[in-house]
């Protein structure tokens, strides 16, 4: 099964760190890995939530936890395809920041800043056809 399908829909492309552990996987180890991204997968995709929920509640893990891999943003931009607001994100950031201190709240806003230039920039694009 390509589980990197999975991650294209929720943020558009297949993080390289996802991308080596899946093609590692399918190498190495064809049917265990199989069987962890099926629960990966199962994992990310809670029935009882939306995907915009679930991508809001990974981010403020991720950020609470002040990890600062790209895992924290791919998470913003999953939660921004799903409709989440830029106000959604921040107030999510305040929730992690609760128990993280600050630490939260400025690797937030530097994500939350530059994922903001991107659309802008990728917005003026599009309008200059």
């Amino acid at each position: 099964m390509d589980h990197g399908g999975f991650f294209e829909e929720r943020v558009g492309f297949v993080p390289s760190r996802v991308g080596a552990r899946l093609e590692q996987g399918r190498e190495l180890d064809p049917s265990g890995s199989d069987g962890y991204e099926s629960a990966v997968v199962q994992a990310l995709s809670p029935g009882c939530f939306d995907v915009k929920t679930t991508q809001l509640i990974l981010w403020g893990i991720l950020l609470g936890q002040g990890l600062m891999g790209n895992g924290a943003r791919w998470n913003a931009v999953a939660a921004r395809r799903a409709g989440a607001s830029w106000e959604e994100l921040h107030a999510v950031a305040r929730l992690a920041a609760v128990h993280r201190g600050t630490t939260a709240l400025n690797l937030a806003a530097e994500i939350i800043a530059d994922l903001r230039r991107q659309e802008r920039e990728r917005q003026a694009d599009t309008a200059a056809g």
